[in-house]
């Protein structure tokens, strides 16, 4: 080993010195930079506001039209808009549940919107803002597979997995300190939505979920059902974090306040779950079986008639569904026939030389419910103004009207389906009907028709893709169709 010596010994430690010190001060000087530069890049724009969520149909998802949709979603887009100019809109999409509380608490978001259950032990952690639904826990199972669980013996020894850090947990934990033999286990790789659909193939027996999201899951998986309740209903509520949240909590009250008494809340929980409860089981087995059996030989129909109205072909293929199920000879004893079953009025309103050619009575069933829908006004927005038309083709636009002047007469919206349903609902009462312009009528049918149509599509949407046929020079461009009115008139 060689050794330094004399002033060339000195000069070159002096060196080495002065570059390992240099080089020292260099790195603390970059930690410092980047530290502040962390720092500057962690401090959040104090007017977006950021919403951390899950993916899932009861929260947030793009839908068959590649757009945004969600209660959750739905719910925070107004709230910014309710804030106004300059608040902005961010969402945190984070893969399981068990993320959703240490976002917020970091303060990476500054609020959690993932259906979340009000409990005990959340309320510890975190502030909650005004509640804006209930659930209910329940034990989802099989029933191909499995008997209806009822007691907690039901469940021993059984393959049960709940999403973690979920209010299911705590709801099983509460069982457990009664039945000692109850375990299950946890994964933060699957969300509520896969373990249900994982009950569905049986790769599981049981799992808990919350009662809309399994009555959303029984339309694509029929075989499911909801067996015993876990404690009672719980309420669902925006979180924010302690630390920081009580001026946004003013707003978020405020927020709440204005929309119950407007009635939107109203309006959004009738878009996602209003309809819900409408099918049975066999209802979904037999539309499954003959979406596979019938429908193959009409598609190309349906595909035809969105060429000409631009109407989802799913949403026409549901509605002739509930029209006819598929059955082209179907025969109503009014006298209505064919898969879209046309009265003969419409039939001749749209020159239909058979109703029973398959080929014109979807495209005539299409044309009149696109004509219809002009005849709603253009300011209701959609959904509604789909939901409404709906109606109209089952039972008249005259009777829809009679329900919004209802609606409205009651202090309700009558561009709200939500609301427009409680006025049809009233149109067999004599208080209501002798004034109403088109009288009596037996108006919870065109409310079930119309849920109806939206379960199916609903369906549909599941399990057949959308339809884009391109630029169809073809295509109608007005819908207001003089001719037609011609025709009524």
């Amino acid at each position: 080993m060689r050794f330094f010596s004399g002033k060339s010994a000195q000069t070159r430690w002096f060196k080495a010195i002065l570059t390992a010190l240099c080089a020292t001060l260099l790195a603390c000087s970059d930690n410092s930079s980047q530290k502040h530069l962390a720092q500057a890049k962690a401090k959040p724009d104090p007017y977006t506001i950021r919403f951390v969520t899950i993916n899932s149909p009861s929260t947030y998802f793009i839908d068959s039209q590649n757009n945004y949709a969600g209660l959750e979603y739905d719910l925070a887009k107004r709230f910014v808009e309710f804030l106004g100019p300059p608040y902005k809109l961010e969402f945190i999409v984070v893969d399981s549940f068990d993320k959703v509380f240490p976002t917020l608490l970091r303060g990476d978001a500054d609020i959690a919107a993932a259906d979340i259950s009000i409990t005990p032990a959340r309320k510890r952690q975190v502030l909650f803002g005004p509640a804006f639904n209930q659930v209910q826990a329940m034990v989802v199972y099989n029933r191909d597979k499995n008997n209806e669980p009822n007691t907690a013996e039901a469940l021993f020894e059984k393959r049960i997995v709940l999403p973690k850090s979920t209010s299911f947990v705590e709801r099983m934990r509460e069982l457990q300190s009664k039945s000692p033999a109850l375990t299950w286990k946890e994964t933060d790789k699957l969300s509520s939505e896969q373990l249900i659909e994982a009950v569905a193939r049986n790769e599981i027996d049981f799992t808990v979920a919350d009662n809309h999201l399994v009555a959303i899951m029984q339309y694509n998986y029929p075989q499911l059902d909801a067996g015993m309740m876990l404690g009672q209903a719980d309420k669902i509520a925006w979180a924010l974090n302690k630390l920081h949240g009580e001026e946004r909590l003013t707003q978020m009250q405020a927020f709440f306040k204005k929309i119950e008494k407007d009635g939107t809340l109203r309006n959004l929980l009738d878009r996602y779950h209003g309809h819900t409860k409408r099918l049975k089981p066999v209802d979904v087995t037999a539309f499954l079986s003959k979406s596979h059996t019938l429908l193959p030989k009409y598609v190309r129909l349906f595909k035809s008639a969105q060429e000409i109205t631009d109407i989802d072909w799913r949403l026409l293929a549901a509605l002739s569904y509930q029209e006819s199920h598929w059955d082209n000879y179907s025969t109503s004893p009014t006298n209505v026939r064919g898969l879209m079953m046309l009265t003969e009025q419409t039939s001749n309103m749209m020159n239909v030389t058979d109703r029973l050619d398959p080929k014109q009575s979807v495209m005539a069933g299409a044309k009149f419910l696109l004509w219809m829908k002009d005849r709603i006004p253009s300011r209701i927005p959609e959904p509604d103004r789909t939901f409404m038309t709906l109606a109209a083709y089952n039972n008249g636009v005259g009777h829809l009207e009679d329900a919004r002047i209802i609606a409205q007469k009651l202090g309700l919206n009558p561009d709200s389906w939500a609301d427009v349903k409680r006025g049809y609902q009233l149109l067999n009462d004599p208080a209501y009907y002798v004034n109403a312009r088109h009288g009596y009528c037996s108006c919870g049918a065109p409310v079930i028709y119309t849920e109806l149509v939206r379960s199916y599509y609903q369906i549909m949407q599941k399990y057949f893709p959308t339809y884009d046929p391109g630029v169809d020079p073809y295509k109608i461009a007005e819908t207001k169709m003089p001719w037609l009115l011609a025709k009524a008139s």
